[in-house]
């Protein structure tokens, strides 16, 4: 984050202003502990286990006494039948059990002698011993009185309040699950867009760099909502719409979260990809439901990243369109401006497939505005890499303006990777600060990928790739119109076995037909050299003449530089957009095609020839190229261009090995007598300056 500012400090100013929004992202609060829960169902167990207790015993101490010991009891006149404690037979309810209820003489605990009226019972069954249980009685002269039991009620409620409770602590439990089960499976119509807390985001345009266009037309949007009569003086209204364009990584979802960051109305944000479901009609309704919200918040902000998603050009696709995505467009169409559009909703889109929008989406009056976020310039591109230095510590001598010169073409996404790979490098060396090596490494690395030292070459393969790699160079260096020479390795790099790196001077937006044509002469350079120098030929051209034939057919078909004129013979687009291109028909006959193809293969042929004369005429400093590169296995561009023009290097890199000798080319190659090595007139195992006398 930026640093503070006594202007971000000023009570007065236009961000401290702001009402506080007390709408929070329901997504966003962290799961809180359900205490309630957990002290409701420890009390239910609690219950239960209290239920089971006095379901099981009385409050009274009771003996459970056998029928044979009451009948032995019973002889011995311990039984006792008083007025006020009469034996009593208990007869249960709707069951076929009954006991016998009472008192008897029991001693008690030692050393008392007397014996004192004890409660006790005795289970019973009166269809298989009552005749002899009634003899029993009345010749102990006892008459039991007999009294009739329900606990029917008590029992069936001891029985099933245990499983109430139990129901009773899951349902508060797992109530907030149960509503939000509730609310999802009701609500699939519902718009899954979040309000963005102002506390929960702190990015600024002063945290968006390189993009100064971009950030001028979005903050005009942004001072209209704070102050709409500034411009409603002259008769202007409001955008209803701005569409961010631009390639991947160049800071469109930025750009909005600083908008959401600097605006005083609420902000919505969603994804194109969030409003298509399984289910029918679900699209278009949470469209609806999102723009109903937005009415109830206007004037507000709704941003919906990846709008491509939902807004393709109707109508086309393989095998027809999609009924579904199709509705939810229609549906946001109408919701922009239609019949009954109302003002105070402004959606701002961003994407990086423009091409495949449907027209009526890209309208004055839906999107008003679009706004081209470009790749950064020199001066951008450093803007970027000072601010994204902020959060990682530098050495006192970088130097940043370096690293934005030689980063033309990166994105902001490209460039904070740099910064967090250098990191990533100082760390493991176990550095204190980042040092400029380490950024020129992560540079290379984030572009052209890693340095694979440990793959394993044989020294065939090195000793081809050197050559490949030297002719390269050479060409680069010595012909016109090239771009300057960057670094040559031999080294494994991503998905390369060597790379010859080049850099423009500066930031290029046109390429001029005699760049073209040199860059076609470079490209040749590194299968001439293989088989002029080792009589073979590999496949490690094959990225140079797919380059080539590229570059070639552009050169005919789309920028008129070729003998066929001002004509372009090719509608296809960088983005391809399968459905629509799939059934375009070609627009020029198939004579024109022949005439296309032999174009370019002349195009092709004219570098080829060219860039062997080149490097014929230059045979000795390809070798020395390539010794160095066997030696060092990494030459920067200045090293090469001291080893064309004098012979020797100035600085030389640090030894990496011992260079392997050079193999002789076979006998029977052409030419084969004035291709042997050819040993330096310095001592071996060095191409530095000679040491003076």
């Amino acid at each position: 984050m930026p640093d503070e500012t006594p202007e971000s400090n000023n009570s007065n100013s236009p961000r401290n202003k702001r009402p506080e929004r007390s709408q929070r992202d329901p997504g966003g609060q962290e799961p809180q502990f359900n205490w309630r829960g957990l002290l409701l169902f420890a009390v239910a167990f609690a219950l239960i286990g209290g239920a089971l207790l006095f379901r099981g015993n009385s409050l009274v101490s009771t003996d459970e006494i056998t029928l044979p010991k009451f009948e032995n009891l019973l002889k011995e006149g311990k039984i006792v039948s008083t007025q006020e404690k009469p034996l009593e037979l208990v007869i249960e309810e709707g069951r076929n059990t009954q006991y016998l209820s009472g008192f008897y003489r029991k001693k008690a605990v030692p050393p008392a002698t007397e014996e004192i009226p004890t409660p006790f019972k005795t289970s019973v069954y009166m269809p298989f011993n009552g005749t002899t249980l009634e003899k029993q009685l009345a010749a102990a002269g006892i008459t039991p009185n007999v009294r009739p039991e329900s606990n029917m009620l008590a029992s069936t409620i001891l029985n099933i309040l245990p499983i109430l409770l139990f129901l009773v602590v899951l349902y508060f439990f797992f109530r907030s699950q149960i509503k939000m089960a509730g609310r999802g499976a009701m609500n699939f119509g519902k718009s899954k867009a979040k309000m963005l807390a102002r506390e929960k985001n702190q990015i600024t345009f002063k945290d968006v760099a390189g993009v100064e266009e971009a950030k001028e037309e979005v903050q005009e949007l942004v001072e209209f909502l704070r102050d709409p009569k500034k411009f409603q003086k002259l008769g202007g209204r409001i955008p209803k719409g701005i569409l961010m364009i631009g390639s991947p990584g160049t800071g469109k979802t930025l750009l909005a979260r600083a908008i959401a960051g600097e605006a005083d109305v609420p902000f919505f944000n969603i994804s194109g990809s969030d409003f298509v479901e399984m289910f029918v009609g679900v699209g278009a309704s949470r469209v609806r439901d999102m723009f109903e919200q937005g009415r109830k918040s206007a004037p507000c902000l709704i941003f919906i990243d990846e709008i491509d998603a939902v807004g393709r050009h109707r109508g086309h696709g393989v095998g027809g369109g999609h009924d579904e995505r199709e509705q939810t467009l229609n549906q946001l169409l109408v919701e922009m401006d239609g019949f009954d559009a109302q003002d105070g909703v402004i959606i701002i889109a961003a994407t990086n497939r423009p091409d495949v929008l449907d027209p009526a989406l890209l309208r004055p009056g839906r999107f008003d505005r679009q706004v081209t976020v470009s790749l950064p310039d020199v001066k951008g591109r450093e803007e970027i890499l000072r601010v994204h230095a902020k959060k990682v510590k530098l050495s006192e001598e970088v130097n940043l303006s370096l690293i934005a010169r030689g980063t033309p073409g990166y994105s902001g996404a490209e460039l904070a990777n740099v910064l967090n790979e250098a990191a990533l490098t100082a760390a493991r060396k176990g550095q204190k600060a980042i040092e400029q090596t380490d950024l020129e490494e992560a540079r290379d690395k984030v572009r052209w990928g890693k340095e694979r030292r440990s793959m394993a070459m044989s020294e065939q393969e090195k000793t081809s790739t050197a050559w490949h790699e030297a002719g390269h160079a050479l060409l680069n260096v010595v012909i016109d119109h090239t771009h300057p020479l960057h670094k040559v390795t031999i080294i494994p790099r991503g998905q390369y076995l060597g790379a010859t790196m080049y850099l423009p001077e500066g930031d290029k937006y046109a390429t001029q037909r005699k760049e073209a044509l040199a860059m076609l002469v470079m490209t040749m350079g590194g299968r001439i050299a293989e088989e002029m120098f080792t009589g073979d030929v590999s496949n490690g051209a094959s990225g140079d003449i797919a380059q080539a034939t590229k570059l070639a057919r552009r050169m005919v078909c789309e920028w008129g530089m070729s003998n066929l004129g001002m004509i372009r013979f090719s509608e296809e687009n960088e983005m391809v957009f399968l459905g629509r291109d799939v059934s375009r028909a070609r627009e020029y006959s198939e004579s024109t095609a022949q005439q296309i193809d032999a174009e370019v293969k002349r195009l092709i042929d004219d570098a080829y020839r060219k860039a062997t004369e080149i490097l014929e005429a230059q045979k000795e400093k390809v070798k020395l190229i390539a010794h160095a590169l066997l030696e060092f296995e990494t030459l920067e561009g200045s090293q090469v261009e001291d080893l064309i023009n004098l012979g020797y290097m100035k600085n030389p890199p640090v030894i990496a090995q011992k260079p392997p000798p050079l193999p002789p080319p076979p006998s029977n190659t052409p030419g084969a007598e004035t291709s042997k090595p050819i040993e330096p007139d310095f001592p071996t195992g060095g191409l530095a300056a000679p040491v003076p006398a």
